[in-house]
C-alpha cells in the first residue's frame, strides 16, 4: 500500500514543483517587464483655428482710423480741419478717407509680413500628424542629457519656440547616427476637427508604455519627479545571467509627434540610417507657421533606468531595423 502512495504521489510532486518553478520564473520576468521605465516629454501647441486679423473700425460710431490720427500711418498725421471745402460735410469725407487709407496700409503691412496665412485655413482644412521613433543603443547617454537640456530651457508657449524644440531634438538625434538601431513611423491626413483627437491618440499610446514622467514641459509647465524603481534590484547588477534573461542590449527611444498644417509627409518604409538621416530632417525643418502642435517623448528619462530588448520588442513592435 505505502509502495502504491509513494508511485503515486511521487510523480505528483514532481509535476507540483516544475509548475511552481514555471510559474516563479513567469512571475520574475513579470516583475522585470513591469518595472518602472522613466519618461520625458516635451509639448505644445493647439488646434484652433485663430480669428481672422482683418481690420474692423471701433465701436461707438465714426470712422476713426485705428491708432487716432497721429497712428494710423505709422507716422504724425496732421490735417488742418479748419477752412477746409464747407464745414462738417468736408470733415466728414476726410475722415472716411483716413479710415480707408488705414485699412488698405494696415492690410498692405500684414501681406507684407505673413500675418495672413494664419487666417489661411478654417475647420476642414487638412492637417498632417507625423510620428517619427528612433531606437538608439543606451550608449548615447549624451542624448538623454541634450533632451533634458531641451526640457528645461524650451518655450513651448509660441510657435517659434515650438519650433525650436522639434529643430533641436531633431539634431541632437543627427548628432548620433552611429547609435541608430531602429526606426519607425508615418503621416496620417486629417482635418482641423479631428486632428486633435488623432494627435492625442498617438501621444496617449506613447506615454502609456512610462511607468512615470519623471520630465515634462509641457505648454511650458516644468515638472520633474524622482524615478521610482530606477535601480535594479540589489545583486542584480553584477548577476551575469542578466544577459541571458533580458538581452544583450539596452536601448533609448524617442518619439517625435507634429501636427501640421496642409500636406506634410515623411517616407513610410524607413530601411536605412540615410532614410532616418532623411526623415529627421524633414521633420525638423518644418516651419513655425505650418506647425500646429509637437511633442518630443523618450524613455529611459532617469539616469539609471534601462530599456531591454524585451522590453523593445513588447512596446514598440513596429519598429525596424536600420
Amino acid at each position: 500500500m505505502r509502495k502504491k502512495l509513494q508511485q503515486i504521489i511521487k510523480p505528483l510532486l514532481k509535476t507540483f514543483l516544475a509548475l511552481s518553478l514555471v510559474l516563479a520564473l513567469a512571475l520574475s520576468h513579470a516583475d522585470g517587464a513591469l518595472a518602472a521605465r522613466s519618461g520625458g516629454r516635451i509639448g505644445g501647441g493647439s488646434f484652433r483655428a485663430p480669428s481672422s486679423r482683418t481690420y474692423a473700425p471701433p465701436s461707438g460710431g465714426g470712422y476713426y482710423p485705428r491708432g487716432g490720427f497721429g497712428g494710423g500711418f505709422g507716422f504724425p498725421f496732421l490735417v488742418p480741419f479748419w477752412g477746409i471745402g464747407g464745414g462738417f460735410g468736408g470733415i466728414f469725407t476726410i475722415l472716411i478717407f483716413l479710415a480707408i487709407a488705414n485699412f488698405l496700409l494696415q492690410t498692405f503691412r500684414r501681406v507684407s509680413s505673413g500675418e495672413t496665412g494664419e487666417a489661411d485655413y478654417n475647420s476642414n482644412s487638412a492637417v498632417s500628424v507625423t510620428r517619427l521613433q528612433v531606437g538608439l543603443l543606451a550608449q548615447a547617454r549624451e542624448l538623454q542629457n541634450e533632451l533634458n537640456h531641451i526640457a528645461e530651457t524650451a518655450d513651448t508657449n509660441t510657435p517659434e519656440g515650438r519650433a525650436e524644440v522639434l529643430q533641436e531634438a531633431s539634431l541632437a538625434l543627427l548628432r548620433h547616427p552611429e547609435y541608430f538601431v531602429y526606426a519607425g513611423g508615418g503621416t496620417q491626413q486629417a482635418s482641423l476637427n479631428s486632428a486633435e483627437s488623432q494627435f492625442n491618440r498617438l501621444s496617449l499610446a506613447e506615454r502609456s508604455k512610462f511607468s512615470e514622467e519623471t520630465l515634462s514641459n509641457v505648454n511650458n509647465q516644468l515638472k520633474a519627479a524622482l524615478a521610482k524603481d530606477a535601480l535594479p534590484p540589489a545583486g542584480e547588477l553584477d548577476n551575469p545571467t542578466r544577459l541571458f534573461t533580458e538581452g544583450p542590449g539596452e536601448y533609448i527611444i524617442v518619439t517625435l509627434l507634429a501636427a501640421t498644417l496642409g500636406k506634410f509627409e515623411i517616407p513610410t518604409a524607413i530601411n536605412s540610417a540615410d532614410d532616418l538621416r532623411q526623415a529627421l530632417r524633414q521633420i525638423g525643418s518644418i516651419p513655425s507657421e505650418k506647425l500646429l502642435a509637437i511633442e518630443v517623448l523618450w524613455t529611459p528619462q532617469a539616469e539609471n533606468d534601462t530599456l531591454t530588448s524585451d522590453d523593445v520588442l513588447a512596446n514598440y513592435p513596429d519598429l525596424r531595423l536600420v
